[in-house]
């Protein structure tokens, strides 16, 4: 199969390769309920040396990063208590942990969950984190310039490999909330 972006070697619907995805991942492949069929979900095999946006960039092409997206988690405190969300935006922009996520968390204080945090908590590995899958409490804070796209290139859970989803299917995980300015140039 060909991947509907990017120019990869191996692209496979997720649905068959279950038993490579991390199994919160796998998990939410399995039990995929969206307006998009879960086979429209691709696995493309990537190294994992080249997870990291600017090196991937390198090695699969420039072209992906205005159609590739980071899955951040956030932690935003109020009165003792924390809340921990991921952000999902395009991997040209950053996260306003200060303005948008604050606010929508209804926090006083919000940041990036530390690396000890943000795997413990989503059994996933680090650099690969992505919004499918993550615990079904979670907000899952999505910028609107993801679900406008028609295929967006994510995490898979693990740093080997990503995932290629239709934008508008972020706006269907559970307890999304698909918000204007998320991500910032």
């Amino acid at each position: 199969m060909r991947a509907p972006i990017g120019h990869f070697d191996d692209a496979t619907p997720a649905t068959g390769l279950l038993d490579v995805l991390t199994r919160p991942v796998a998990d939410a492949v399995r039990d995929w309920r969206g307006s998009v069929p879960a086979e429209q979900i691709v696995y493309v095999d990537t190294e994992p040396e080249w997870a990291d946006t600017a090196t991937f960039l390198e090695h699969y092409g420039p072209d992906l990063l205005d159609r590739s997206a980071n899955c951040v988690v956030v932690a935003g405190k109020r009165g003792g208590e924390t809340t921990l969300a991921a952000c999902v935006v395009l991997s040209a922009t950053r996260v306003d942990v200060n303005g948008v996520v604050r606010r929508q968390l209804g926090a006083r204080k919000a940041s990036f969950a530390s690396m000890d945090t943000a795997t413990g908590e989503t059994g996933m590995e680090y650099g690969g984190i992505t919004p499918l899958g993550l615990p079904a409490h979670w907000p899952v804070l999505v910028d609107s310039t993801v679900v406008d796209l028609p295929y967006v290139l994510v995490g898979s859970g693990r740093r080997r490999g990503k995932l290629i989803v239709p934008g508008k299917a972020f706006a269907e995980l559970p307890n999304a909330v698909v918000l204007e300015g998320l991500g910032s140039a």
